[in-house]
């Protein structure tokens, strides 16, 4: 089965709860608790269900109404104060933080936010002091430790603060503490040290944009320039691109000094935060990595790349209006206010515009036609509106400027054979989806794609039935490519194996319509009627698009057509 790699859809489900429900009767004759628990427990349950869709500010007003009426409750308070923090009120977060503490002197969230306020005031000692609290086993305490390395540096003590990076490392955070060693000591004045250390971290992952803008930046503050434009090279021949580390072509190539990487001893510490918050955003911990970054800003309130990522993980909870905010305030001369121009385009369209998206982002792409990104985004935002020409004009944009041996630009052939193959330009597509195989030969989506129309299409049938089986190898969970090998073995007459394998599709993607089709067509050829109009009339109900609704609707009429080819 063919998957359009649409965007996913972030769906947020919020309870609505009040506050001052009555008591049951049975509950209210326990006499137990005073009148105001059901408002105090009212506000407290409506504020989990603002914090968990990640209206903070809400979530914070609703807490703080439990607190002031409980306040020696440690639950209300340290609920208020998280809220404060995912919000990026860190004053009114601080507050809180003492009084949780007060209460509750183990809290490792409430004595980082204290210390990284310390931090941030560059009152040091009292940093140092606040984060020693923390104890070093637990995320937290890697944080609190790496922090702590940072207020040494701004007490003038790089020796305390190597110990302490040291004492981590070992932790298994080795790889993490190279980079931001590396960073310490260029704050820190330990020039040499810190290229060294930065040359371990960009050999061990070279094609981590901040890694190798860190090492470029203090290869030409060093004047390198040869060294500098040698790793700016091997970046672009990787096929990876990003703005910031593009912005310092110029500088390096005229033989000037890019500027450092951290300027201070707080924007060191938000680097560490915004590295580790997105990270864990990425593993499905919203609400700490929002935190993190949150802390990352007050930080460095100028670092335009933390208030992507920050802008970008709010969107993604469905927070439009305060990511735009977010993206709207990146300066006009920052290497990343297209990124901002053009996220702020994505949330037109996630807001459900599309139209005025595609506008919007056509509008960049004259402004800024060079741009990789933008032409590639307008491409895929084009192609879930299903303007597929229009879709494959945008890649060939990207793909004219691009070296035909990158192997990394491999998906932009892919989506453009995507957008010819429903553009029924059949030619143009298989030559994309055969120069990106070229690219990235064992690409699961790929072997796939190709594999499921030369199928569909009836031609290369055991050259495309191997692809399929690859890719199920590759990637055995992936319930669209297991249906395409299902697909498969029915268009080759395979009616058993066909069964088999699509049960396990539908195993996996219970709820997607153009595999419950096939599989009841699969049934009805192998004489398994009823269970073929059962599995039609579920297609239908789960339909939401209409296109597999208006094939299987006849079928639960008249059946298949038995004088039709199988798979028609």
């Amino acid at each position: 089965m063919l998957k359009l790699l649409k965007r996913p859809i972030h769906a947020l489900v919020v309870a609505a709860l009040f506050v001052g429900v009555p008591l049951s009767p049975s509950f209210a004759q326990q006499d137990v608790l005073p009148m105001r628990v059901s408002s105090t427990m009212g506000s407290y349950l409506a504020g989990l269900a603002a914090i968990d869709a990640l209206d903070a500010r809400r979530a914070a007003s609703l807490f703080m109404q439990a607190a002031e009426r409980d306040w020696e409750n440690p639950v209300y308070s340290s609920q208020a104060f998280l809220a404060y923090l995912l919000a990026g009120e860190i004053s009114e977060a601080a507050t809180m933080a003492q009084h949780v503490v007060d209460l509750n002197p183990e809290d490792e969230l409430a004595h980082l936010v204290l210390g990284s306020v310390a931090l941030k005031q560059r009152r040091y000692a009292s940093a140092d002091q606040l984060l020693s609290r923390v104890p070093e086993a637990s995320l937290v305490g890697i944080i609190a430790s790496v922090t702590r390395a940072w207020a040494k540096v701004g007490e003038g003590d790089m020796d305390a603060a190597n110990a302490i990076l040291s004492q981590v490392g070992q932790g298994g955070f080795g790889e993490f503490i190279i980079f931001h060693r590396a960073i310490l000591a260029d704050v820190g004045g330990e020039r040499e040290a810190a290229i060294d250390l930065a040359r371990e971290a960009y050999e061990l992952d070279p094609l981590v944009p901040r890694i190798a803008e860190a090492y470029i930046r203090m290869l030409g503050n060093a004047g390198r320039f040869e060294e500098a434009q040698a790793v700016l090279d091997a970046f672009a021949e990787q096929g990876v691109e990003h703005p910031v580390v593009d912005s310092l072509r110029e500088p390096i190539a005229n033989g000037k000094r890019p500027g450092l990487f951290a300027g201070s001893v707080q924007s060191g510490a938000a680097e560490m935060l915004h590295g580790l918050g997105t990270a864990l955003a990425r593993d499905g911990s919203i609400q700490l990595g929002v935190g993190f970054l949150r802390l990352a800003n007050y930080l460095d309130p100028e670092a335009a790349i933390i208030s992507i990522s920050l802008g970008e993980l709010l969107a993604s909870a469905g927070r439009y209006d305060e990511a735009d905010a977010i993206f709207e305030a990146v300066p006009n001369d920052s290497p990343l206010r297209i990124n901002a121009l053009v996220r702020l385009a994505e949330n037109i369209d996630l807001r459900g515009d599309r139209e005025a998206a595609i506008s919007r982002l056509q509008n960049i792409a004259v402004s800024h036609p060079d741009n990789q990104e933008v032409q590639g985004i307008l491409g895929d935002t084009l192609r879930y509106a299903q303007r597929w020409e229009e879709a494959a004009e945008a890649y060939s944009e990207v793909i004219d400027r691009l070296d035909p041996a990158r192997p990394n630009d491999w998906r932009f052939y892919y989506v453009r054979g995507i957008s010819y193959e429903r553009a029924k330009q059949w030619e143009r597509a298989e030559a994309d989806f055969l120069k990106a195989l070229e690219l990235r030969p064992n690409h699961p989506d790929v072997l796939n794609y190709l594999g499921y129309t030369w199928v569909d299409r009836g031609e290369n049938l055991e050259e495309a039935l191997k692809m399929i089986e690859q890719a199920v190898e590759l990637s055995p969970r992936n319930g669209y490519i297991v249906d395409s090998l299902g697909w498969a073995f029915y268009k080759l007459g395979r009616i058993d194996e066909a069964v088999e394998v699509l049960e396990d599709a539908v195993n996996l993607l219970p709820a997607d319509p153009e595999i419950n089709d096939h599989l009841g067509d699969v049934y009805w050829v192998a004489g398994r009627e009823r269970e073929a109009m059962f599995q039609w009339r579920i297609a239908i109900d789960v339909d939401e698009e209409g296109a597999v609704t208006e094939r299987a609707t006849p079928k639960l009429l008249h059946g298949l057509d038995p004088s039709a080819p199988i798979g028609d």
